[in-house]
């Protein structure tokens, strides 16, 4: 980068990190630290989470998803929008967690449960869960940072020569401890708001290059057609033939979505909000509050199968680059990281370098498809040349990991112009911060609150509080830190973080939604559902992890691999082609999504049945505060009559202002009306009565993906970055005037839980 690129990634992050060490002074007690003392405004909590959301490894993820998809199997993802806006516009889950008031899940674990190592034995295994999939946040930044900005994979300094993945990820986690150390909530609320806002422009900024240096007619619409049947990126109707990414896994997020609503809450910025309603009303601007964000990781992905598989761009085009040299440099780069051995790591550049003489004219114009694209002579070489040992295969995954996840970053830096290259880098670096210290925070609050806390008998002094929460995060960013230097990726991103997250979220979501919302769950129905969900994805992740040097070596000598192969294509077969289960001695043949959809199922079955076996009713208005257990005016409560019934469905209460209306009802017609009426359901409608041709696709996309999102993100980015300057204001004034209660810090003894009789259930 030039001097000007620096200049424009040092001094925002100078601010924002200055912005952070001032609002040490407003972090007085364990309320504030852990949930900014419960008054944070709406746009703050929305712009704030949206740049937690939307990290490094999200968009590298999300480019390597779409790499292998297009638009296609997106059009059907439509199914999932009205599930978000109900659950949005409801507040399912996040308004009755804020009516209870826990400062963390354990504490809501052991209130509704009444077991204290129940709620240690979950917040454990949350935390570790969730902290060895987000510490490869740090570790996916590292490589994205040396790709872009063209860095060695080693450099020496004061003559020892230190590999610079582990410098990078060392200075990210730094970066990320000098935020969360001053003020906790306070800093990252505050900071995530800030990046959140100087990435909006920035957002409009790469949109804009794209859209005016790739023409939607003539590049990108050509080599989206260009696939073979059933394997379209353009006609949702072609798809059947596409793995991994597909329907199913469609269908197992949807109800991922609604199941694990409450999976990851506690211990993020659900807790943070002036009232339930505030927190619920930040969940629906969450619907506008993405603007371009969103339809720049898509376009990334769209000009990366643009540009890497256009014969306009595979010699000299209008760029620097060709997808050629991208390729080749890819390829070089990669393999210093994958294949130790330099003798057989120059063996395989040199067959790389004779790939492109190789290439005719017939095949870089053929019809592309996930097993043979302008990427297959590069896998092939790279697989032949290590040969079939487990060694030769598990170094194979890596190369082609590394490859697809780093092509995106390899490109930027190429046809990106002095000034772009700098704004990219800020907004990865704002992304990378505003993930890493979240993500940091939340494991190390949840250790300390569900873990730790609980062991102390009495009260625990706000001081000394405070000291082990600080200290308690720095002993997470150390265990990032060795989690990334350890890290070794041979997965899509989106597959590894699907299971990782498996080990909880696997059993939690009974747990949570019956806790939430039921009388009839209990302990041991609790324990069932860890016991068989968690359980099944811990099995999963044994066998993924070590499939290729141990497990499948193994089957070959024991001569099952043909017998298991029947067995499992026999299983599989009624689910073809959706679900295709074949021995591959590469891959564990069952992906992500489908044991992590195994696990679900088999965890509320087993929630209901434990619950129902050793039935014992709940006080469920005591843990939400309500009834005879409220301690102030509760909000008035509307019966469901034919005037409101619309209003009551999509979540309007007494509540609501007139400009929440407003913007409840806006989301409801974008969303769904717009989104999925329109979009959708007539289209779908409209093909069954009389299919599409082409390019009428590919109009399509055209106005939904490029036309409409420009024309909403660039209202919705002045109407956040407003929005968030407005309330980080409104909560520096309101902080100064907060009065702490220092017996407010998570802790519970015996006379709080709320196991009661059955004559005690109802008020």
């Amino acid at each position: 980068m030039g001097w000007i690129d620096w200049l424009i990634v040092i001094i925002p992050m100078t601010f924002v990190i200055g912005v952070g060490i001032y609002s040490k002074k407003y972090a007085r007690g364990v309320a504030d630290f852990l949930v900014a003392g419960r008054i944070a405004g709406r746009y703050v909590l929305s712009v704030g989470d949206m740049a937690a959301a939307l990290s490094v490894i999200t968009l590298v993820a999300g480019v390597e998803q779409n790499y292998q998809t297009g638009y296609a199997v997106a059009f059907w993802g439509a199914i999932t929008a009205p599930v978000g806006v109900f659950i949005a516009l409801t507040g399912y889950c996040t308004y009755r967690w804020r009516e209870t008031r826990c400062l963390s899940l354990g504490q809501f674990l052991e209130l509704r449960y009444g077991s204290k190592f129940f709620r240690i034995f979950c917040a454990t295994l949350r935390t570790v869960a969730e902290m060895v999939t987000n510490a490869i946040g740090p570790a996916i930044a590292a490589n994205f940072f040396i790709y872009y900005l063209g860095l060695p994979h080693r450099i020496m300094i004061c003559g020892i020569n230190l590999p610079c993945y582990g410098i990078i990820v060392t200075l990210c986690l730094v970066l990320a401890m000098a935020l969360i150390w001053p003020g906790g909530r306070i800093s990252l609320l505050i900071t995530d708001c800030l990046q959140g806002v100087l990435s909006y422009p920035i957002f409009v900024i790469i949109v804009g290059y794209i859209l005016l240096n790739f023409s939607w007619f003539d590049d990108i619409a050509p080599v989206m057609w260009n696939r073979v049947p059933g394997q379209s990126f353009m006609s949702p109707y072609d798809i059947s033939q596409l793995r991994d990414f597909n329907m199913f896994a469609l269908v197992v997020s949807l109800l991922g979505s609604v199941l694990n609503r409450a999976g990851w809450i506690g211990n993020d910025t659900t807790g943070a909000a002036k009232s339930p309603h505030e927190q619920k009303m930040s969940g629906v601007l969450g619907s506008w509050r993405s603007g371009f964000s969103w339809m720049m990781i898509m376009l990334l992905a769209i000009i990366t199968i643009t540009f890497m598989n256009s014969p306009h761009f595979s010699g000299a085009n209008r760029f620097k680059t060709s997808s050629t040299e991208v390729r080749q440099t890819l390829s070089q780069r990669v393999l210093e990281e994958a294949v130790p051995d330099e003798a057989v790591r120059n063996r395989i550049i040199a067959s790389i370098r004779n790939i492109p003489s190789t290439l005719t004219e017939e095949k870089i114009n053929a019809p592309l498809s996930q097993q043979q694209n302008m990427d297959t002579p590069y896998f092939e070489t790279v697989r032949n040349e290590l040969g079939d040992t487990p060694d030769g295969r598990y170094q194979f995954q890596q190369y082609r990991s590394l490859f697809q996840q780093m092509m995106m970053p390899t490109l930027a830096r190429e046809i990106f112009p002095v000034g772009m290259i700098g704004l990219f880098c800020l907004l990865m670096i704002m992304l990378l911060v505003s993930t890493d210290d979240s993500r940091i925070f939340n494991a190390s609050s949840t250790l300390m609150q569900d873990v730790v806390l609980p062991l102390f008998k009495g009260h625990l002094s706000p001081k000394r509080h405070l000291l082990l929460l600080r200290l308690m995060s720095l002993a997470v960013a150390g265990f990032f830190l060795l989690m990334s230097l350890l890290f070794a990726q041979l997965d899509y991103i989106n597959m590894f973080t699907t299971i990782m997250c498996a080990l909880w979220l696997g059993g939690a979501g009974p747990i949570m939604v019956f806790g939430l919302y039921s009388r009839f769950g209990n302990l041991v129905g609790a324990w069932c559902a860890i016991i068989f969900g968690s359980g099944t994805s811990l099995l999963g992740l044994i066998m993924q992890r070590n499939w290729t040097l141990s497990i499948y070596p193994f089957l070959e000598r024991m001569e099952l691999v043909e017998p298991l192969d029947r067995l499992l294509q026999s299983a599989s077969g009624p689910f073809d082609p959706w679900i295709v289960w074949t021995m591959d001695p590469v891959k564990f043949p069952i992906n992500s999504f489908e044991i992590y959809f195994i696990s679900m199922v088999l965890s509320i079955g087993g929630y209901v049945l434990g619950s129902y076996l050793t039935y014992k009713p709940y006080n469920l208005e005591k843990l939400l505060h309500r009834g005879i257990y409220a301690d102030g005016p509760e909000p008035q409560r509307e019966r469901w009559t034919l005037r409101n019934i619309f209003s009551k469905i999509i979540g309007i209460t007494p509540e609501y202002t007139k400009g929440d209306r407003i913007i409840a009802y806006s989301v409801f017609i974008y969303s769904v009306v717009y989104g999925v009426g329109i979009c959708f359901f007539a289209i779908v409608l409209w093909n069954f009565i009389d299919p599409w041709p082409d390019n009428w696709w590919t109009i399509k996309f055209y106005i939904t993906s490029l036309l409409i999102p420009a024309i909403t993100g660039s209202i919705t980015t002045v109407w956040f970055m407003w929005g968030g300057l407005r309330d980080i204001r409104q909560l520096f004034i309101d902080l100064e005037h907060r009065i702490e209660d220092p017996t407010d810090n998570g802790q519970v003894f015996d006379s709080q839980t709320g196991i009661v009789g059955i004559d005690e259930t109802r008020p």
